[in-house]
């Protein structure tokens, strides 16, 4: 166990350099110029000039990404240009919400995908597999901002079941936490039917079924766990998706978290803001597939970690 972990650590650490230098490179050839942006348009040549060589950016590439490692190798993410403040503490500030909103938008993709893909499988070929296969290809495809609004529209605007938007309270959580299951529980629905299909056409399946035990317990007791395995290395890379690619949802549901963050930094070409979230993003991806390899044998104790 400790020399794989030592290996994973290794690779993860390489993952998150490459990361970071594609990410710095592509901030550093970006056509937009974030000094103009600080300066504003009526700013002299001369001023443009000192605000580029206050902060670094009249330097070589490499001279600049090795500053920002070395900061990086400190904790140091850096000073956003624009809000003046030093961006650890703005991930920090906005991290709790994002979390809080991950982990119910997994949640409730799992309930619903999960849920469509078992109940799929059991109907294969009939009138129910097919709605709910088309139902999760509706969700697959439907854009962020489209179900986003319908649902605000709805029970925010016409039924006033839920507000419209912020955060605070488990109400202010519902609609936001729903939109993302509905958009990812189709990719669940997906996976689950195609696993639990291949799971209960299996020796050990028809085995279980011939010494009669009930239909609910061969595909909650037996089928479920081995068909799960590859749901569940989906979650670890859907931890990484959460934490910086959820802009649309935040920014109409007024959440303030990581990934508005984001979009606001994009807009204003704050590179240090973007680099973070990046790197953050890229953390909780290795992260989640780490604790998904590490899962794994606890549920089929056939998987051995070496």
């Amino acid at each position: 166990m400790a020399s794989y972990l030592l290996r994973r650590l290794i690779q993860s650490a390489l993952i998150l350099l490459g990361v970071a230098f594609v990410t710095f490179f592509l901030l550093y050839v970006l056509p937009a110029d974030p000094v103009r942006q600080i300066a504003g348009r009526s700013a002299t040549p001369e001023t443009v000039a000192n605000i580029r060589r206050e902060l670094g950016l009249d330097q070589p590439f490499l001279v600049q990404f090795w500053h920002y490692l070395s900061g990086l190798l400190h904790g140091d993410f850096g000073r956003s240009y624009l809000q003046k403040t030093q961006v650890s503490e703005l991930i920090a500030s906005r991290l709790p919400a994002t979390l809080l909103l991950m982990a119910a938008g997994i949640f409730c993709e799992l309930a619903l995908g999960l849920t469509m893909g078992i109940a799929a499988a059991l109907t294969k070929g009939r009138i129910g597999d097919q709605v709910l296969m088309m139902t999760s290809f509706v969700t697959v495809s439907a854009p962020q901002f489209v179900v986003s609004l319908l649902l605000l529209y709805v029970f925010a605007v016409q039924l006033s079941w839920f507000p419209v938007g912020g955060y605070g309270s488990f109400r202010h959580l519902v609609l936001p936490a729903v939109t993302l299951g509905i958009l990812g529980s189709g990719w669940y629905a997906r996976m689950m039917r195609s696993s639990m299909i291949e799971v209960l056409s299996a020796d050990f399946i028809r085995t279980a079924r011939a010494k009669g035990l009930t239909r609910a317990r061969v595909v909650l007791r037996h089928a479920l766990p081995n068909a799960i395995l590859p749901v569940i290395a989906m979650i670890g890379i859907d931890i990484g998706v959460f934490m910086g690619g959820v802009v649309v949802v935040e920014s109409v549901f007024a959440w303030p978290g990581i990934g508005q963050l984001a979009w606001q930094a994009i807009q204003r070409i704050d590179i240090p803001i973007i680099m973070a979230v990046t790197l953050v993003s890229a953390v909780a991806i290795v992260l989640g597939n780490l604790l998904a390899d590490l899962i794994t044998p606890f549920i089929d104790p056939r998987i051995k970690i070496r």
